[in-house]
């Protein structure tokens, strides 16, 4: 994970720059465009975790994709950003999946348990929408921007997995609610920007339970860091 998150970073702060060299001797520009392309990093929570269940390593996200910017006003600070992009989404957990006749079979891991991962992971295309402030001008890159929304996700491959010292194992998770959906929240200056993301729809399908019969009914909080270009 350490890898890819300075991958991440060190690619996203590149374009940055470049797109800020590219803007030395602007010249005046009415029907300027901000923010179009976005890259991201996220520390991912789990809440409505059941009794016994806990988070375990580093649990991370990585997104990209495109934004539309659509200025609303004359001083094109206000306006909606519609995008399209891909998110991979980890979640390590003492929760133990396995398949039994067709079916999935939830169960808590014990600490005294020789373990070393298990996961469910997610792979999404998002869509976002944003309500877009910010206090731009054509000529200046550097400045404030607070955008709040929306985003929503369809899950085209979730996957539980599971590795210890006897071996590994991963299958794909039928359990893994496809549609996805929640709120989120961007601020910052410049180059860096916190992302917030509050799931409003639960990770799992709803009947899928421990074998005590508890529901898991966990929901996503993702934070981190988002890079807009361009």
């Amino acid at each position: 994970m350490t890898k890819y998150f300075f991958l991440i970073l060190i690619g996203a702060l590149s374009l940055q720059c470049w797109s800020q060299e590219a803007l030395v001797g602007p010249v005046e520009d009415n029907a300027y465009l901000e923010d179009q392309f976005y890259l991201g990093v996220t520390y991912n929570l789990l809440l409505n975790k059941p009794e016994g269940i806990t988070q375990r390593n580093l649990s991370y996200g990585i997104m990209g994709g495109i934004i539309k910017d659509i200025p609303l006003n004359d001083e094109r600070n206000f306006g909606l950003g519609i995008g399209l992009g891909y998110a991979l989404n980890s979640y390590y957990t003492n929760l133990f999946a396995e398949e039994v006749n067709g079916d999935v079979v939830y169960s808590a891991l014990a600490s005294n348990d020789n373990f070393k991962r298990s996961k469910l992971e997610t792979h999404l295309i998002e869509l976002p929408l944003e309500i877009r402030w910010r206090n731009s001008n054509a000529t200046e890159y550097k400045f404030w921007r607070v955008y709040a929304g929306g985003k929503l996700g369809y899950i085209f491959e979730g996957r539980s997995k599971f590795v210890a010292d006897s071996g590994k194992s991963g299958f794909n998770n039928p359990d893994i609610k496809k549609l996805q959906y929640g709120l989120m929240f961007n601020v910052g200056y410049n180059t860096w920007n916190i992302h917030v993301y509050y799931a409003l729809s639960k990770l799992l399908e709803d009947g899928a339970v421990l074998d005590t019969m508890e529901p898991i009914d966990v929901k996503p909080l993702r934070i981190g860091i988002i890079f807009y270009i361009l």
